[in-house]
């Protein structure tokens, strides 16, 4: 069941909340429509996780306006993604956020303490991978799951990945994050008894066609329990092992 429904039956059931201001929850629009915008206000409810907004593409204005709407109805922390730090410096005027200029990520409000089933552990192959690898491990973090950071652990060293089986056993899923041939994919899947999330990212030379080839490989991956995002989605990547890290939850 949807924890955000969960939480207003359990506060309905202790007394908490009467029975009408919980309809009166369930009742409120479910979008806040601004012109440019439709704000989504029940993706906590259905989904568990409140709407992010996606920088690239608009303005400052337009963010805070989006901003604004979500405040207003009662959402207390907004994660901002690909977002420019001319941006961020510009909404930072009127609002308390925190940016984060290497994955390009704006966070407002505190990261809730985290729970889950366990840890997700974010692997990268090179440094290079970083911007996506940090956009997949703040987003997971912001939604409430506790992160373990394994970067620059790639298959051009294998020493270096096999330095960190203990981290790697006990990960609920794993985010593996890679450009070139993408093979850190394949070499996690054939490790952990947990799903593995890969990531392709742009990093490479010229017939790593921006991310294509790592993607390809990904995507014949002969490992199993390896399922693959879209090149450089860090965030997407995040938000799936965070539901993953959550699945049989009750709270």
């Amino acid at each position: 069941m949807n924890t955000e429904i969960r939480r207003l039956l359990e506060q309905l059931r202790d007394g908490s909340r009467s029975v009408e201001e919980v309809l009166l929850e369930l009742k409120k629009a479910p979008f806040a429509d601004i012109g440019y915008a439709k704000v989504d206000l029940h993706r906590r409810l259905r989904q568990g996780a409140a709407e992010v907004i996606y920088g690239a593409g608009k303005t400052p204005e337009q963010i805070a306006g989006i901003l604004r709407a979500m405040l207003d109805n009662g959402q207390e922390r907004v994660l901002i993604t690909r977002l420019e730090a001319e941006k961020a410096a510009a909404l930072a005027r009127d609002f308390p956020l925190r940016y984060e200029a290497l994955p390009r990520i704006g966070l407002l409000g505190r990261a809730p303490e985290p729970d889950g089933l366990g840890s997700v552990v974010v692997a990268t192959g090179g440094t290079s991978d970083l911007p996506v690898a940090e956009e997949a491990a703040l987003t997971a973090e912001f939604l409430g799951s506790r992160v373990t950071r394994l970067y620059d652990v790639g298959v051009a060293g294998l020493h270096r990945t096999l330095a960190h089986l203990d981290e790697l056993m006990e990960a609920s899923v794993v985010v593996a994050i890679a450009g070139m041939e993408g093979a850190l994919a394949s070499v996690l899947g054939g490790l952990v008894d947990c799903p593995v999330i890969a990531v392709p990212t742009s990093v490479g030379y010229g017939a790593s066609f921006g991310g294509l080839s790592a993607l390809l490989s990904m995507l014949n991956s002969c490992a199993s329990g390896v399922s693959v995002v879209n090149i450089d989605n860090g965030f997407g990547a995040g938000f799936l092992a965070n539901r993953i890290n959550h699945m049989g939850g009750t709270t």
